[in-house]
């Protein structure tokens, strides 16, 4: 949808240094920005690039990844989990009930994809990945949009913690770091803002005052409004 709209500015060389840190100490990344800055397309963006669930080869061809050395690396080769917390809260049916929530429908689908070896009993998600990357081999990629949601939506100090430790056993335990890939979070909130800041310590954490290399994946730099205002016969000065 996003590549067929009118207005489509090209940021998949985001992809190319997601690709250059995967695998590695550097491979979870938090994206703190206002809204209206392009993060949730950019989450879609990487999911449909690194997803096993879909072909999204002739969308990325056209496209400024395809040039790079790490195009056909990476490209549908990872099982992914992508998700909105701020969506979750509903169906969830309120902010408290948003971990039960999302553990349960992601193992529900892991049970799915996995029907020989994920176990019949409740066990927590990292568990769950764990025993799917020992007996498989296959890593994750788990992308969390609005991952701040849960702390901007409640006062309730125990809820913030216990959501911070679902987070931190998700991406900092030592079985996450066998299991995942890549671990990308967005968000409104700095990282550095939370009590439980070693709960998620290990993201190296971006920011509107600290996002080099990758600045110019976020929003529209002036270099690209000045040639939308071109192809669509706006003054720019005026714009």
């Amino acid at each position: 949808v996003a590549v067929n709209s009118q207005i489509y500015v090209d940021k998949t060389g985001l992809l190319a240094y997601t690709n250059s840190v995967i695998n590695t100490t550097s491979k979870f990344i938090c994206n703190s920005r206002p809204r209206r800055f392009g993060k949730s397309i950019t989450a879609n963006m990487m999911t449909a690039y690194y997803s096993k669930g879909c072909d999204s080869r002739q969308m990325f061809s056209k496209l400024k990844i395809s040039e790079k050395d790490s195009y056909e690396e990476n490209l549908n080769k990872y099982d992914v989990i992508h998700f909105d917390v701020q969506w979750c809260i509903e169906p969830a049916g309120s902010v408290e009930k948003v971990v039960s929530f999302i553990t349960e429908n992601v193992i529900n689908e892991l049970r799915v994809t996995f029907t020989d070896i994920c176990p019949k009993e409740n066990i927590t998600l990292p568990d769950m990945l764990s025993r799917i990357y020992d007996a498989t081999g296959r890593k994750f990629i788990v992308i969390i949009d609005e991952w701040d949601c849960v702390i901007r939506n409640s006062d309730d100090k125990e809820l913030v913690h216990s959501y911070l430790q679902f987070l931190h056993s998700l991406f900092k335990s030592e079985e996450s770091k066998a299991f995942l890939a890549l671990g990308y979070i967005t968000g409104i909130l700095p990282i550095k803002k939370i009590k439980d800041e070693s709960a998620l310590n290990n993201f190296r954490e971006y920011t509107m005052l600290k996002s080099k290399p990758i600045t110019k994946y976020y929003g529209f730099t002036e270099e690209e409004v000045k040639q939308l205002c071109h192809k669509y016969d706006m003054d720019f000065d005026s714009v």
